[in-house]
């Protein structure tokens, strides 16, 4: 991968602890529900099935805040939460996720050899808070918001693209999931996965240019 010029980072799973700080998020106002692994699942099944009925068409955009509002909702009807304003602490859950271990470190070793954006279904303001809170340092964050859709939509990878001004085989398109690495090999990028604990492992059918076990074996290959 000598001739990578930008390196792109998917945000939610791929650089922080998503169902850890969902986990948090919902012990926080809801200490008395045992199972926060079903609330978990609940907020997560929310956010996929209406992003996708979004990339389907078959819902006008929102952005991940609106959908975000409407999971805690859901979720604090499930465990039986009343409090208004614990709700909506609630919906703000994902922009307090926790980095994973090596994200911090790993994101300020390539930054000194390449510009490193990220790329984000959340939304422009919760990316931003999530940014803060995490401790990620970007040369630029790029919401999914400004294309008005989600990944895969091949418009999302293009403001990357764009925003790297160079041909994207040139652009490395880095995240834990597969189907967002299929998204942005279908718009030219070359591609890394990286394993997490959550993720979209890669099937047998996949090429990807690079597999690491974590991102420090990524920061030396493309470093070394």
């Amino acid at each position: 991968m000598d001739d990578i010029e930008v390196i792109v980072f998917d945000v939610l799973g791929t650089l922080v602890d998503e169902p850890s700080g969902l986990r948090a998020g919902i012990r926080e106002v809801a200490p008395h529900f045992d199972d926060v692994d079903e609330l978990v699942a609940l907020w997560s099944r929310h956010v996929e099935v209406e992003q996708q009925r979004i990339g389907q068409g078959r819902r006008a955009y929102a952005n991940s805040e609106v959908i975000d509002r409407e999971a805690a909702q859901l979720v604090a009807d499930r465990a039986g939460l009343a409090d208004p304003a614990a709700v909506v602490r609630l919906a703000t859950s994902e922009q307090r996720l926790p980095a994973w271990d090596d994200s911090v470190a790993g994101l300020e070793r390539l930054a000194r050899k390449y510009p490193v954006i990220g790329l984000s279904n959340a939304s422009r303001a919760a990316l931003l808070r999530l940014n803060a809170h995490a401790g990620l340092r970007w040369h630029q964050a790029l919401s999914t918001e400004s294309a008005s859709a989600y990944k895969p939509a091949p418009e999302v990878y293009q403001l990357a693209i764009d925003a790297a001004g160079c041909p994207p085989e040139r652009v490395l398109m880095v995240a834990a999931h597969a189907w967002d690495l299929r998204g942005a090999q279908a718009r030219g990028m070359r591609t890394a996965y990286v394993q997490r604990p959550v993720g979209d492992p890669p099937t047998s059918s996949d090429t990807f240019d690079g597999y690491f076990n974590g991102l420090d074996e990524l920061v030396a290959a493309v470093t070394a």
